[in-house]
């Protein structure tokens, strides 16, 4: 039977992680992630096009995680089971971390009446790991796991901050930043000043850089070392929470609850 063709993906993978790198159990995942908000429902070649891989090969992706239980089909649209969930939970059930900062920030939300989140660097993205607040200002399909570009994020830049310079510029150097509006920071020179600076003022407030009309607070939560461990921030609408507002009311508050916090991080 010949070889499947693999994908440039698929290739770069393999060379970068050597020859005991599963391809098939990464096309799985990659399947998986394909589907979300834009992407709730997708044909077999709408799949074959988001994960660049051989129809054929994304068939048999499909039917496995049909028959496993983790997607479903109307014969013609796949989309996701709840199931998927369960891979989440093994995440949360055996991560203390995410415990710990849920806790944390359901008192950030309950002392501000604001949206709360914490975050952990994965990659060039965030990753959500606790999020709290008034279910008015919880956005759609904003929960756990909601991944988002650390460059444009209050948490991002929090978390890029604890990076060392080379690291930093690797950063800088390997990412393409977009406009997801038109106040996003694009240029990486004024990226690289602006996390930097946030770094040394110990905080980062990103106006309406990820959302339109949203404007976000966030700090580091450290271990004992100083290494930061993941970010801590609350949010709110442009047009009911000034800036400085913010900095006056949210920093103090986010500033306590990380105090709190650091004694227990690892």
């Amino acid at each position: 039977m010949p070889r499947v063709r693999r994908s440039e993906t698929d290739q770069r993978l393999v060379d970068e992680h050597g020859p005991d790198f599963s391809e098939a159990l990464a096309r799985g995942l990659r399947i998986i992630s394909a589907f979300g908000a834009e992407r709730p429902m997708m044909t077999l070649a709408d799949v074959a096009r988001a994960v660049d891989l051989p129809r054929a090969t994304v068939r048999r992706a499909l039917h496995t995680l049909d028959r496993l239980g983790y997607v479903r089909s109307d014969g013609r649209l796949f989309q996701l089971t709840p199931k998927v969930l369960s891979l989440a939970t093994a995440y949360l059930a055996s991560n203390s971390l995410s415990a710990t900062l849920q806790q944390a920030v359901e008192r950030v939300a309950g002392r501000l009446n604001e949206a709360c989140s914490a975050a952990i660097l994965d990659g060039d993205d965030i990753v959500f790991i606790a999020r709290a607040g008034p279910t008015r200002l919880l956005g759609v399909g904003v929960d756990v796991g909601y991944r988002i570009p650390a460059y444009c994020s209050s948490m991002g830049r929090v978390l890029l901050g604890g990076l060392d310079d080379g690291d930093l510029a690797a950063f800088l150097d390997r990412i393409q930043p977009e406009p997801l509006t038109p106040q996003t920071l694009v240029d990486r020179a004024a990226l690289g000043n602006a996390i930097r600076r946030d770094r040394e003022q110990g905080y980062s407030l990103v106006d309406q850089e990820a959302e339109v009309g949203y404007r976000s607070l966030a700090v580091p939560v450290k271990r004992y070392d100083g290494r930061i461990v993941c970010a801590l921030n609350a949010g709110a609408n442009v047009d009911r929470v000034a800036v400085d507002r913010m900095l006056e009311t949210f920093l103090p508050v986010l500033r306590d609850i990380a105090a709190i916090l650091e004694p227990q991080m690892v």
